[in-house]
């Protein structure tokens, strides 16, 4: 399956720090990630990973188990869908640091995002985290060490005294955790190349870039999910990163969860012109510059955040963006492709509003957020917020103290009623029988 995609590889990120997929439902969807045009996955397993040993708090509580990582592992290799596991090492270290007993390691005392790199321990953590999750993955060719949105480094006390002295700098403290993250990679596992976020990468110097050893040890990974891309901006970028060493480089898109941090339904049309962006991008560059593209999939903006778009939500848009980078454009017979694979009648416009449509894994779950999050809301919403009865009389406080005046029952009632019936008419028969994700 090539297509005339100029992304030779095509990942689908899974975030697994919120609502997690279990390997039944994943059973069901990795055939139609294969169909769509993916050859592999990048597994962002955080706290759902069976750390053991003195790792083991980090696991949340239900965690795969090691004989759910192997069958997922199975299940991919079944679809011919490549395993990329990611462990974070640097930035977005909250699953971690949260923890009392590591959260001397954090870059500042207050909060848990950023590891300090200055502490030995610090390295022997993330290497060990590395270490587990490749015993369970021997043969990943890579392997990606995230290092993105590394917040308030250099802000610690360590690396305020650091940074007075010449000639430190941001920049070379960063470069110097990644270089030793990296080396540990390489050095135990020769056969398998680190992949790395770049925007850490983005504004160092070329001439400091490529007097790290960073560029020889890993590839970069451009992400950007936005609709309207740089374009100018980002060639100029892949210059620089081909011009400090850097052999191969990567491209990251969004399929979900980069549009709102509580959205709960997928704005096809926003990620259809993000990959037909990065396709021109992809077309402005040599083609020896890209290795692939990993269409992410964000499930939280970060391990304290609420849920975005479920995994199921997302896969209409999933299957747009997939089809548009395997073909190369979004033409009205790719669209019907698309509505095949889902077996639904029309992608309206972009815009995935029709109720119960599709037969897809997880439509279903579709259709229910699609209710709840037109209409059962919104009737909520107007009960609890703008009913005149209800915030007079029947406010948080009062509700908390379980209060009210009988008579604001006889007007409260019946709009409540009403809301109560809108949710009884669809739930039953569409969670009966479905396994959840």
């Amino acid at each position: 399956m090539s297509g005339s995609s100029p992304f030779k590889m095509r990942l689908v990120h899974l975030d697994l720090k919120g609502a997690p997929p279990k390997v039944c439902y994943l059973s069901e969807i990795f055939p139609l990630f294969r169909a769509l045009g993916a050859n592999g996955i990048l597994i962002e397993y955080e706290d759902m990973f069976p750390y053991e040993g003195h790792l083991r708090l980090l696991r949340a509580k239900h965690a795969y188990s090691p004989s759910e990582i192997k069958e997922i592992l199975h299940l991919a290799t079944l679809n011919e869908l490549e395993v990329i596991p990611l462990v974070q090492t640097f930035g977005h270290m909250e699953f971690v640091l949260k923890h009392e007993a590591l959260a001397h390691l954090r870059e500042v005392a207050r909060f848990p995002n950023t590891l300090n790199p200055h502490k030995e321990e610090s390295l022997a953590l993330v290497t060990a985290m590395i270490d587990q999750v490749m015993e369970l993955h021997p043969g990943a060719r890579w392997f990606h060490v995230g290092c993105d949105e590394v917040y308030y480094l250099g802000e610690g006390e360590t690396s305020r005294q650091w940074l007075q002295q010449e000639p430190n700098s941001k920049a070379k403290l960063c470069l110097s955790h990644m270089e030793a993250v990296a080396s540990h990679m390489r050095a135990r596992y020769p056969t398998t190349t680190p992949l790395m976020w770049d925007d850490m990468l983005r504004d160092i110097p070329e001439d400091q870039l490529s007097g790290s050893r960073v560029p020889q040890l890993v590839e970069p990974v451009l992400w950007d999910y936005g609709a309207d891309l740089d374009l100018h901006g980002k060639a100029l970028l892949v210059e620089k990163y081909r011009k400090s060493g850097f052999s191969w480089l990567w491209a990251a898109s969004a399929f979900k969860g980069a549009t709102g941090v509580n959205q709960s339904l997928t704005p096809i049309e926003h990620h259809l012109r993000n990959h037909l962006q990065w396709l021109q991008v992809a077309g402005s560059v040599p083609a020896d510059t890209l290795r692939g593209i990993i269409l992410t999939g964000w499930q939280r903006y970060d391990h304290f955040s609420v849920l975005c778009e479920l995994l199921p939500v997302g896969i209409p848009s999933l299957a747009v963006c997939l089809q548009a980078l395997l073909h190369g454009d979004f033409a009205e017979n790719v669209k019907a492709r698309v509505e095949n694979f889902l077996g639904i009648s029309s992608l309206e416009e972009m815009s995935f509003r029709s109720e119960g449509a599709g037969s897809f894994p997880g439509s279903d779950i579709l259709a229910l957020v699609t209710q709840v999050s037109l209409h059962l809301c919104s009737s909520v919403d107007a009960l609890l917020e703008r009913d005149r009865y209800v915030t007079g009389w029947f406010s948080p406080y009062h509700r908390r103290r379980k209060l009210i005046h009988p008579v604001m029952i006889e007007h409260i009632q019946p709009q409540a009623l009403r809301c109560h019936e809108k949710l009884g008419h669809f739930l039953p028969e569409r969670v009966e029988g479905h396994q959840m994700p």
